[in-house]
């Protein structure tokens, strides 16, 4: 006889301790139950962090989620290059029908799983909208080398690099276990930089030691007469190089640390780690381009239970703006 489907919300905790769980986590920091773990200790609130397991002998499909206010809310912050569910996703409507609340959101979600999400939704009874949200730079290096690479970028990036490389003002270093001397450069040149204040200092501290001990951190920093000038934060996995913070003191651009220091970074992942792909998170800053070929759209889905009256005013705002986006896009140079 089949096992019954197995529906239930565990804390991340729980979650952490379920075998059928863990074989369910994908390739990159946003889908470890760790990271997520480390993620709400330090950013979020942890004792509302949720992940709702639905599980049979076939396998497992999760979804990690916060309680906000009577709401499901997406367990990330600024740090998410992306949230998505773990597993193969055949029983996404069985978790959605589970949800304990009337209204959700989800974000950012790559388009694949928004679609699947949404659809999850609607064969639950919710009402459901899936729109873009953000963009996202990656590389895909399809087997080429650095130098491969390198020819196809921007002349005036290229020349920069020559030019500022030959004069050896710039000293570079690539770490890939964690020190407290690298991370004291590393926190002096953010401190330094034109980068707001770091959401979450002892966060991304504690992320950089963890993914040192799992052989996951690059951490670069380049260094003007011995002083940390540039510092970049990456980590590899799955194939995937993910940038997640780069800053320079603006007091030694002239010497362009950053460009240099990128350039050392991309040929480390690319030559010696065999990255397929590498990714520069969500945003669209133009500096992105020089060094990157493609841009993803990420996803927001956002839901209502038909049912849920209280809720129908932010649902008649969404679906009206939704409406009207194109008409305002349209006519705003009048």
């Amino acid at each position: 006889m089949a096992r019954a489907l197995d529906v239930y919300h565990a804390s991340l905790k729980e979650a952490q301790g379920d075998p059928r769980v863990i074989a369910a986590q994908g390739a990159s920091p946003f889908e470890r139950l760790d990271w997520l773990a480390l993620l709400a200790a330090h950013c979020l609130d942890e004792a509302k962090a949720r992940v709702t397991i639905a599980a049979d002998e076939q396998g497992c499909t999760a979804m990690p989620w916060l309680e906000d206010h009577g709401q499901i809310a997406t367990l990330a912050n600024w740090y998410s290059f992306f949230v998505r569910f773990l597993g193969d996703g055949r029983h996404l409507s069985e978790i959605v029908r589970s949800l304990p609340h009337n209204r959700a959101m989800f974000a950012p979600l790559p388009e694949d799983d928004a679609t699947a999400l949404a659809s999850a939704f609607r064969k639950a009874g919710w009402i459901a909208l899936a729109e873009p949200c953000d963009s996202n730079h990656v590389l895909a290096v399809n087997g080429r080398s650095f130098a491969q690479y390198w020819v196809d970028r921007p002349g005036a990036l290229r020349e920069t690099f020559r030019r500022k490389s030959r004069k050896g003002e710039v000293t570079l270093r690539l770490a890939t276990q964690f020190s407290q001397a690298d991370w004291d450069a590393y926190e002096t040149v953010y401190k330094l930089s034109w980068k707001p204040g770091e959401g979450s200092p002892d966060f991304l501290r504690a992320w950089a030691e963890m993914e040192g001990k799992a052989g996951r951190l690059r951490l670069g920093i380049a260094e003007v007469d011995g002083q940390p000038v540039a510092a970049q934060f990456w980590t590899v996995e799955g194939g995937t190089a993910f940038i997640h913070k780069l800053a320079h003191d603006e007091r030694f651009r002239k010497q362009s640390p950053g460009t240099l220091l990128s350039a050392a970074m991309f040929e480390h992942v690319i030559d010696c780690d065999r990255a397929s792909l590498i990714d520069f998170g969500t945003g669209d800053d133009p500096y992105k381009r020089d060094w990157m070929e493609d841009v993803r759209i990420r996803w927001r889905v956002r839901a209502w239970r038909k049912n849920a009256i209280r809720h129908w005013p932010s649902l008649v705002r969404a679906i009206a703006a939704r409406t009207l986006r194109p008409l305002v896009s349209r006519n705003r140079h009048g």
